[in-house]
């Protein structure tokens, strides 16, 4: 067990304001040997690399998990969702950015039975507490708000997940997830897949990519291009997720997965929500499709 210190220690306090992501380091250097160390770090400090990929060419995204981990998904309703931590390495401008999600924030969101505070501490030990961002002090959330978060009256909450899809059983949902990612259906792809002991649950990282102008509003980088436009980049929003639980096939509303991770995205304006307004549909139609419902 690791002891959790820094920043995260302050999250022992109820009335703490979380912020979604953590900045670890901001440096010069060559991108392909930092990400290299990155996962030397990583594995070092007790994480497996679930999957990663480069969803435009100044990122890498690292998604980890353990045993831990996938313990405190187990023992929480649709608990998949957090059975991951991201891990992203970002080129801005001349510097290097690495930075990572921040597992108190997300087990507060997703509603889990556990802080998951192992990972935060192999995290801290791993590549350095740093400092928490995402929104303005303003916005940060507690653990109560974040429980309870939807961004406004009438969108969606966590509980709010979509199904979309329904099979006969477990492994045919599993198997037909599978094989739509691997044919890369509606241009979904897999990062990686993490099963979730002792239920039948399996969450599945995937990467979007809009080739057609229809599809632009699911594209990671047309998104990103979007909403994450602060000098401190929260690139780790990346990958979405599929969960099938039983024989059902969920996913987030883009309008909850998103907002949680930018709080304080206008609805109006540049760089607002309105610029992405047919952007959950579009993620929830290519879902369907890998899900094998109907897009």
């Amino acid at each position: 067990m690791f002891v959790v210190s820094g920043v995260a220690g302050a999250s022992d306090k109820a009335d703490h304001k979380m912020k979604p992501f953590v900045m670890a380091s901001t440096s010069a250097g060559d991108m392909a040997g930092i990400v290299a160390e990155v996962t030397d770090k990583l594995k070092g400090a007790g994480f497996e690399i679930a999957g990663s990929y480069s969803p435009f060419p100044s990122a890498t995204v690292i998604a980890v998990t353990n045993d831990a981990l996938k313990k405190a998904a187990a023992k929480s309703d649709f608990g998949g969702y957090g059975a991951a931590q991201r891990v992203s390495v970002t080129k801005v401008k001349d510097q290097i950015q690495v930075a990572y999600t921040n597992p108190l924030y997300m087990a507060s969101a997703y509603r889990m039975k556990d802080t998951l505070a192992d990972a935060a501490g192999r995290l801290t030990t791993a590549l350095g507490a740093g400092k928490e961002y995402g929104p303005d002090d303003d916005d940060a959330m507690t653990d109560e708000d974040l429980r309870d978060y939807n961004y406004m009256f009438g969108m969606e909450d966590f509980a709010d997940h979509f199904m979309v899809g329904e099979h006969k059983n477990f492994q045919a949902a599993v198997d037909t997830v599978e094989k739509n990612l691997a044919a890369g259906v509606s241009g979904v792809t897999k990062v990686y897949r993490i099963d979730i002991p002792g239920k039948d649950e399996v969450v599945f990282g995937v990467a979007m990519t809009g080739k057609t102008e229809k599809q632009k509003n699911q594209d990671d980088t047309y998104l990103m291009s979007e909403i994450d436009f602060k000098p401190m980049r929260s690139t780790a929003h990346l990958p979405y997720e599929i969960l099938v639980s039983g024989n059902k096939v969920y996913s987030q509303s883009a309008r909850f997965r998103i907002a949680i991770n930018f709080p304080d995205l206008s609805m109006m304006g540049s760089n607002s929500f309105m610029n992405i307004m047919e952007a959950p549909d579009a993620i929830k139609g290519a879902m369907s499709a890998v899900a094998g419902g109907k897009k």
